[in-house]
């Protein structure tokens, strides 16, 4: 009879997995009553009794009773040729059952898994030995009982052969696929056991078979990651469209035809796809992955290499379970940090070889990704491999990544901030969404209810600037303001053109296509020269707060080296950070790093030139602003003053413009007396910036001791210790203010 359910036959498939494992568990009943019946006709001979397991046997009369639980059995035994019959029909019912099932899309756990791994139909049929002890104790007496010892409660080769095979010949035939290499076990569906209750537990017959739990769990329809892959790998839903994916839009267009144009080839089987996304932190090599994978809506798993090296486990069983996880999942795989699987050492090169094979196992479709260039080893020729560089990407994109970092945090009238952003800061989409977060949070803890401002959003962007120039150089906070500064207009007028250079670059270069006419020399390179103490330190501190950027003071005598070729590294170090930094290089004294080539007249002279000659280059290469400042331009190299952008003379100040430093430098906090008379003190003293701002400092803390107001004599007293550091004469009668 038929079961209906409106106008489907609901015998023609099956309505859920569970259906289909209570068959297959009824078929397997089937089966162990068919070879109890023969267990008894052998253990029934007057031989088998004597030589019986002395109690240790299990009744036949409980059997009787767990197998009629199920209703499988009759009140008496069926026969052979009866019970086989049954077996068959109901095999033909559940393969046509799985027909129907999977032409609905029905999801069914052990076809899927013989179709995922190949296995035979005696494999499968292992498998659901194996299955049994784990959904139903019962089996643990039956397989005892068959076994004849109440010890041996675990399926064994032994058993699953007496099971399943009619002759002796088919049992030799069928060892085969119990053998290390073969699919049940390189693929880890089973697991084997030695009997410790046995002398011959270590045989291949004696050994216990476990079926794995990360396979019981899919065949009982729960496909969560296995968990002894936890912190290593994690598996992420396709995007649905590339659209969303702040990448070049002409690198999606080539991968989409490189990729499609592979899986289009009629060959079959077509061999893995490598593909490598080389870029730095957060430029989008998840998400492209993601968006790629949507092209066919599979999941995508990612693997940490940097974490898989890092364990103590083994690291090769670990990769085996990366690959199974693959097929159990149907999806592409990700390598990410592979950079740290390109070290020399021989744990590392093992580790590549064997990720290799795993992914020509196991992946149709791999992407690693990394920050280092990397071409295609010896390792994956079993593959299609090519590598794509992912550069941080122009304003345009980045414009686009800010406004879907921002959407949640500004209002819509703010969102015009995004393009000032873009221009300013050359982030990566990670980066930049990781910039609004940080802007978010410091807004909550700052209790304002008015939203993000422009300040946090800069502020959010300098603190995904790369840390680790602050190991080479000096950070100057931003202390000034263009009020504090005291220079001619005109010098300060170019200032602000150095400025606006900065913040519209990428309109010129990118919006306007000036970027295609330069190969090289798009960073800005600025020369301040001019006596010390008269402002460029104070300038480039302006300026780098200005433009909302962080400005690093680079320290030469860590850069300057005595031996051969060692300032060069320091220099491509500092270069290297600097450009994904987003910050203002400033060289003080840069006379001594960048001065005039020599005529060679011995190998000091002839690598001296090498290293001005190699900065030069530097310079030419670099895409961000670096100030060089010098007290003594005569002594720079003519090639990098012709190079220059911008050069900016900072002149000895004169006496109006002294007057103007001694006012500004006075806080508007400090307890200042009526009577310093600031332009006697500028006429007085024909000094610089540099040591009018001692002489304040000196004065402050002799007034502290002195009563604490701040009047002329301390004023004078600063004075006269500034003199005497610097080596200028005093003199007691000039230096002294005639009284009004």
């Amino acid at each position: 009879m038929t079961r209906e359910h409106g106008n489907i036959d609901q015998s023609l498939f099956y309505r859920d997995n569970y259906e289909h494992l209570a068959d297959t568990l009824r078929q397997l009943d089937l089966l162990m009553q068919l070879r109890v019946m023969e267990f008894r006709q052998r253990t029934q001979t007057p031989e088998a009794k004597a030589a019986s397991s002395q109690g240790l046997c299990i009744a036949h009369e409980f059997i009787d009773w767990l197998l009629c639980r199920e209703d499988t059995l009759t009140s008496e035994p069926c026969e052979f040729t009866k019970l086989r019959h049954q077996i068959d029909t109901l095999q033909k019912e559940i393969d046509d059952k799985i027909a129907g099932s999977v032409d609905r899309g029905i999801f069914l756990a052990l076809p899927y898994l013989a179709q995922m791994f190949a296995l035979s139909a005696f494999e499968l049929q292992t498998v659901v030995i194996c299955l049994g002890p784990e959904l139903h104790s019962k089996y643990d007496k039956l397989y005892a009982y068959i076994q004849d010892d109440i010890t041996r409660k675990k399926p064994s080769v032994d058993l699953v052969l007496d099971l399943l095979c009619d002759s002796e010949a088919s049992r030799w035939h069928a060892r085969t696929l119990f053998s290390d290499h073969a699919p049940l076990f390189r693929a880890g569906l089973l697991h084997r056991s030695d009997d410790p209750q046995s002398v011959s537990g270590s045989s291949g017959l004696a050994q216990f078979l476990n079926l794995d739990q990360r396979i019981l769990s899919y065949i009982l329809g729960n496909n969560a990651v296995d968990g002894r892959l936890d912190g290593l790998v994690t598996l992420l839903s396709p995007l649905p469209t590339l659209e969303d994916v702040c990448v070049e839009p002409t690198l999606k267009t080539q991968l989409l035809h490189f990729i499609h144009r592979h899986f289009a080839e009629p060959a079959a089987p077509l061999p893995p796809m490598i593909l490598y996304f080389q870029g730095p932190y957060g430029v989008g090599q998840r998400d492209l992955a993601r968006g790629l994978c949507g092209q066919w809506q599979r999941p995508l798993l990612c693997l940490d290499m940097e974490r898989l090296l890092a364990q103590e486990a083994d690291g090769e069983t670990l990769l085996r379970l990366v690959g199974r996880e693959v097929r159990l999942q149907g999806a592409a795989l990700l390598v990410d940090h592979v950079d740290a699987a390109l070290q020399e050492d021989g744990k590392t090169k093992a580790m590549l070889k064997r990720l290799a094979q795993v992914i020509a196992e196991e992946s149709w479709l791999t992407f690693l990704a990394g920050e280092k260039p990397w071409s295609q080893t010896e390792c994956f020729t079993q593959a299609v491999f090519h590598a794509f560089a992912l550069p941080v990407p122009d304003a345009a994109v980045r414009k686009a990544a800010w406004e879907r970092a921002l959407i949640d945090f500004v209002p819509p009238a703010d969102i015009a901030w995004t393009g000032l952003l873009a221009n300013q800061f050359r982030l990566t989409p990670g980066q930049i969404h990781e910039a609004a977060t940080w802007a978010a949070h410091v807004c909550v803890m700052r209790g304002d209810s008015q939203g993000v401002t422009l300040a946090d959003l800069f502020a959010g962007c300098r603190s995904q600037s790369n840390r680790k120039l602050a190991e080479l150089a000096l950070q100057i906070g931003p202390r000034y303001g263009w009020e504090d500064i005291v220079l001619p207009e005109d010098k300060l007028a170019q200032l602000r053109e150095i400025c606006s250079h900065v913040t519209y670059r990428y309109r010129v270069f990118g919006e306007w296509g000036f970027d295609r006419k330069l190969s090289h020399g798009k960073g800005l390179s600025v020369l301040f020269a001019g006596p010390s103490g008269t402002g460029k330190t104070m300038a480039a501190a302006i300026m780098a707060h200005a433009l909302q950027l962080d400005l690093y003071k680079i320290d030469l005598s860590g850069v300057i080296s005595k031996y051969i070729g060692e300032t060069e590294k320091n220099l491509a170090r500092i270069f290297q950070e600097a450009g994904s930094s987003n910050a203002i290089l400033f060289f003080d004294e840069a006379d001594a790093l960048f001065g005039k080539r020599t005529k060679v007249s011995d190998a000091h002279d002839r690598y001296a030139n090498i290293e001005t000659s190699y900065l030069l280059q530097k310079m030419e290469e670099y895409d961000g602003m670096v100030i060089l400042a010098t007290n003594l331009r005569e002594n720079m190299d003519e090639a990098f003053t012709r190079r220059m952008r911008f050069i900016v003379e900072f002149p000895f100040p004169d006496a109006t413009s002294r007057q103007q430093i001694w006012q500004r430098h006075f806080p508007h906090e400090a307890p200042v007396r009526a009577d310093i008379d600031y332009a006697w003190l500028a006429k007085q003293f024909q000094i610089t910036g540099g040591n009018i701002k001692n002489i304040v400092l000196n004065a402050a803390f002799f007034a502290a001791e002195d009563g604490g107001v701040i009047g002329m004599e301390h004023v004078l007293c600063g004075a006269r210790r500034e003199f005497e550091k610097i080596g200028k004469l005093w003199n007691d009668i000039r230096f002294v203010q005639p009284k009004s």
